[in-house]
């Protein structure tokens, strides 16, 4: 347990770091929290640098996710979008939802979006230790996923037991991912017995 867990933690740490990307049709940008009309500085640092691939022709299209906590705020994802509009995106480049309170539905509601454009191929962005369960929940939606983490954030600054914490949280919460579809394959797989059985 101990040397899958120093895996799952060195797996987290790799995917964390800065890499190249190819161009891909669109760029997803995992949703932060958002202060009022106004994105925190988390989240204003993840739609900077999907706006910089959008720039630098990476990218035509920007997807933003993210829910409100409360029905009287706007969304993650609206907020995102009109900030990327403010940095001169163009409206029609831009698409977001309005939903989804969590990384695993972060990614399925933006999938829901790509398929109506025929897209299966993304950059993912987001701070860079969130970065390796995001790439995992992506290709078990079947999407092709490249990560792009930000080069400026407030978690660059945390020193290396900070982000040995933070890398080990991770680890802790894609062990919870894998299990989640363990069982929730065998709950379906039970099921189509019974109704197999019942037939």
């Amino acid at each position: 347990m101990l040397l899958l867990f120093v895996g799952l933690v060195t797996y987290v740490w790799y995917h964390a770091q800065e890499r190249a990307v190819e161009p891909a049709p669109a760029v997803i940008v995992l949703g932060a929290a958002a202060w009022g009309n106004k994105p925190s500085p988390v989240f204003k640092e993840r739609i900077a640098h999907a706006v910089y691939l959008y720039e630098a022709g990476l990218a035509q299209k920007l997807i933003f996710t993210g829910g409100a906590l409360r029905d009287d705020v706007p969304s993650e994802g609206k907020v995102g979008a009109r900030w990327a509009i403010k940095q001169g995106v163009a409206p029609q480049a831009i698409a977001y939802e309005s939903t989804s309170r969590d990384t695993w539905h972060n990614l399925k509601n933006a999938k829901v979006i790509l398929q109506e454009e025929g897209i299966d191929s993304v950059i993912l962005v987001s701070d860079y230790f969130h970065l390796a369960r995001a790439g995992i929940m992506a290709r078990d939606l079947d999407l092709q996923v490249q990560l792009s983490p930000t080069p400026t954030s407030k978690f660059n600054q945390f020193s290396a037991l900070e982000k040995l914490i933070l890398y080990s949280k991770e680890s802790y919460l894609i062990i919870g991912h894998q299990l989640r579809k363990f069982f929730e394959h065998n709950f379906y797989q039970a099921e189509l017995s019974v109704g197999e059985a019942v037939e």
